[in-house]
This record gives structure tokens, C-alpha cells and sequence, in this order.
């Protein structure tokens, strides 16, 4: 039963993910990213990790989905308003992708994963806390900011100046 509920939080993931990349309409894309973080979440209450689950659901699914969506309907996203792939563009996407390739490949066949589990207290809701208002207080913190300074600037892209009128 372990193993189909694996494979099943697996191809969601994947595939919603997949579906988040070649998705042409933005909207639909946010709606996949949210679906494949519900099959991450289901990977993690697999590895007993419901806690990491509730947060990944909190804090993506619900705050950065929310804040993709906001994003989407500020920007002009209709198919006449985008603009086509320029050479130079599709010569960095194929770069990318075969740099991306060779790294998943690189890594499938360089890391050996130990299969047995680390030995050591169960992680608590308070060894979390403990742990982010501690020792990452100060990367919690300048991520926060980084989150901050990418929505303004955001808006302020996305704000539509008029056209200043002639002084009669």
C-alpha cells in the first residue's frame, strides 16, 4: 500500500510539475504548481515528516501560490501582449536545459543514498522553532526581505504609467 501511495504522490508531483513548465495559460500554471506541492506534501507525510508537510502547504501552497496568482493578474499576460522567443533566448533555454540534464545525471550516478534513517530524537514543533528563531533567524529574515523587494518591484512593473499630457 506504501509503495502505490509513493508512486501515486510521485507521478502527481511530476507530472503537475511537468504541466507547470508547458502550461501556456499562467493561471493554470499556479493551479499545477499548487497540485504538485500537494503531492510533495504527501511525500513527506510518507516519511513521517508531517510537519515539513504542514509547512510546505502553509507557507507555498498557500501564501506563494496566492502571491503567483496576485502577480498574474497585475501583469498583462493576454497571448497578443507577449512578445516571441528571440534566438538569443532559445540558444540560452537549450543551454539551460542541457546544463540541467547533465547536473540530474551527474547526480543520479555520483550520490549513493544511505537507506537506513539517521538515529536521534524525533524532531519537534519546538526543536523547529527553536532551530528557525535561532541559528536561521538571520537567513529567515533576509529571505523575507528578498520576498518583500520582489513584490514591490513587481508592482511597480507592473504599473501602467499614462502618458504625460502637453502643459497648455
Amino acid at each position: 500500500m506504501a509503495n502505490l501511495l509513493f508512486y501515486i504522490f510521485a507521478f502527481l508531483t511530476v507530472v503537475c510539475a511537468a504541466l507547470v513548465v508547458v502550461n501556456k495559460n499562467p493561471v493554470n500554471g499556479a493551479m499545477f504548481l499548487l497540485l504538485s506541492l500537494v503531492g510533495m506534501a504527501g511525500l513527506f507525510v510518507m516519511l513521517d515528516a508531517a510537519l515539513l508537510a504542514f509547512v510546505l502547504l502553509l507557507v507555498y501552497a498557500g501564501a506563494v501560490v496566492a502571491l503567483f496568482l496576485f502577480i498574474i493578474m497585475l501583469l498583462d499576460t493576454r497571448p497578443e501582449s507577449l512578445k516571441p522567443f528571440k534566438k538569443l533566448s532559445i540558444l540560452a533555454s537549450t543551454v539551460g536545459g542541457a546544463l540541467l540534464l547533465l547536473g540530474v545525471y551527474s547526480l543520479s550516478h555520483r550520490v549513493m543514498l544511505s537507506s537506513a534513517a539517521p538515529v536521534g530524537p524525533a524532531p519537534t514543533l519546538k526543536n523547529y522553532a527553536e532551530q528557525l528563531f535561532t541559528t536561521y533567524l538571520l537567513p529567515v529574515q533576509v529571505v523575507g526581505f528578498m520576498l518583500l523587494i520582489a513584490m514591490l518591484g513587481v508592482i511597480v512593473l507592473s504599473k501602467k504609467f499614462a502618458p504625460v499630457e502637453d502643459a497648455k
